[in-house]
């Protein structure tokens, strides 16, 4: 019998909707292959592109997450400069964000096929979902 895992870790970690076991990305996380998915979980068999442009949408939560991260830069960067520059802003900015470009890019995925795709149990113990 396998632990439950909750919504938010089953995001955080990447991990299939479905069953919150298998994993949805193949390659390492900072290397050139970090957009990698699989096309299905190896778990449950849960498509994880259910229609062809399905994360156009992730879009828009990758937004959101760059907007937080811009918040987030500029009160920290409030704390420690006096006077604030655009491009200081900007350098700041443009240096988070592309560290985390993989982190973002995942969990936006994530986060995205998590709205659409409710849990129904270990994998275990729901059938698993064939795949053409």
């Amino acid at each position: 019998m396998s632990q439950r895992r909750s919504a938010l870790y089953s995001i955080l970690f990447n991990r299939c909707p479905r069953c919150r076991e298998g994993k949805m990305f193949t390659g390492g996380l900072y290397t050139t292959r970090f957009a990698d998915m699989h096309r299905n979980c190896p778990c449950c068999g849960q498509a994880f592109e259910p229609e062809p442009g399905f994360y156009y949408g992730a879009m828009y939560v990758s937004f959101a997450f760059n907007v937080a991260i811009f918040i987030v830069s500029l009160f920290i960067l409030s704390q420690f400069v006096e006077k604030i520059t655009l491009a200081m802003m900007i350098g700041v900015v443009a240096v988070v964000v592309v560290g985390l470009l993989p982190v973002i890019f995942r969990w936006s995925r994530s986060l995205y096929i998590h709205i659409f795709v409710r849990y129904e149990g270990p994998c275990s113990e729901i059938p698993k979902k064939m795949h053409s």
